[in-house]
């Protein structure tokens, strides 16, 4: 099945978005390209794609869960739906994230017994790289939720990384096990119980040092992770050439949302036909290892997480 791609949603929709995906069907990759067909039919260049016309689009600054119920003709929407149809095996867009987020949950659903889906996004490390979740789905979090994304972030290194025995550690602001928040310390309980290799806390820096493959943390704290990672990584290359900049930022790919059930990659807002085709790669992936259902499978084997009682704040 293809993946769907939101041509309309990003910085540079759509002709980079079409552009990424004309590259990915030149690689074999099978795509539809869901948006307004007067803006996508000029710039596929005489190319056999198949295009689903949606004539509403999510804007940036739109609240995500009423523009997608008030736009039920939008981009993300009409995409959404082709999976949960069976129309496609995966989705990507580079549009408003919680709109893709909102329109994953109405169409999609949950994965039965997931308290919550989680993004998670793969850090550039020593040792490849560091997937990192959630950074952006939930602002605030619970312990037990930490404990999930845990067994989430687990299947998706084994799975998409091809890792058997990931890493997996709890980022806090020390390596003991009593330092940390409330949330930390009640959540490092609970992970230490699931079916996982967890190797204990990590800090900040040890994201980049490829200390452990798979980190958890709440999504506030990632995201802000995020957001300075791609800050500096902005600084440090300004010196370089446009060329290199496009290659290291758009090397990664998307972001995966886990805990759906489906194949659902949030590219950045920014991406340009280098990162929309990484985005698709991914997505095409997931597709292939069927990551949603092993997630399914291995979260209704594992009991669910009980709240732990938190211990006090380690200064």
């Amino acid at each position: 099945m293809p993946v769907a791609v939101d041509v309309m949603g990003g910085d540079n929709a759509p002709a980079e978005i079409v552009q990424g995906a004309l590259r990915a069907a030149h690689e074999g990759i099978a795509v539809s390209l869901v948006g307004q067909r007067e803006q996508i039919d000029p710039l596929l260049g005489g190319a056999q794609l198949e295009v689903v016309d949606a004539r509403e689009v999510v804007e940036m600054h739109e609240h995500p869960a009423g523009a997608v119920r008030a736009k039920r003709d939008s981009s993300i929407v009409r995409a959404a739906e082709l999976v949960a149809g069976g129309k496609a095996g995966a989705l990507v867009s580079a549009g408003n994230s919680g709109a893709t987020l909102a329109a994953a949950l109405f169409a999609l659903k949950r994965i039965a017994g997931v308290a919550r889906p989680a993004i998670g996004a793969s850090f550039p490390s020593e040792s490849g790289q560091t997937f990192v979740l959630d950074v952006g789905a939930n602002t605030d979090c619970k312990p037990e939720w930490l404990a999930q994304f845990a067994l989430m972030g687990h299947v998706y290194a084994r799975e998409m990384l091809g890792i058997d025995a990931p890493r997996v550690a709890l980022l806090s602001n020390g390596e003991e096990s009593e330092k940390g928040s409330e949330l930390v310390q009640a959540a490092h309980t609970l992970i230490a119980a699931m079916p996982v290799q967890f190797t204990g806390n990590v800090e900040g820096k040890d994201i980049f040092r490829g200390a452990c493959d798979v980190v958890v943390t709440d999504g506030f704290t990632g995201n802000i992770a995020l957001k300075v990672a791609e800050g500096v990584g902005e600084f440090l290359f300004a010196s370089i050439s446009r060329e290199a900049r496009t290659s290291l930022g758009g090397k990664l790919g998307g972001a995966l949302l886990l805990g759906v059930a489906g194949e659902v990659v949030i590219a950045h807002g920014r991406s340009d036909a280098e990162a929309t085709l990484n985005a698709i790669r991914v997505a095409a992936r997931a597709r292939e290892r069927g990551v949603s259902g092993v997630i399914a499978r291995a979260v209704s084997k594992t009991p669910s997480p009980q709240p732990a009682q938190p211990t006090g704040v380690s200064a």
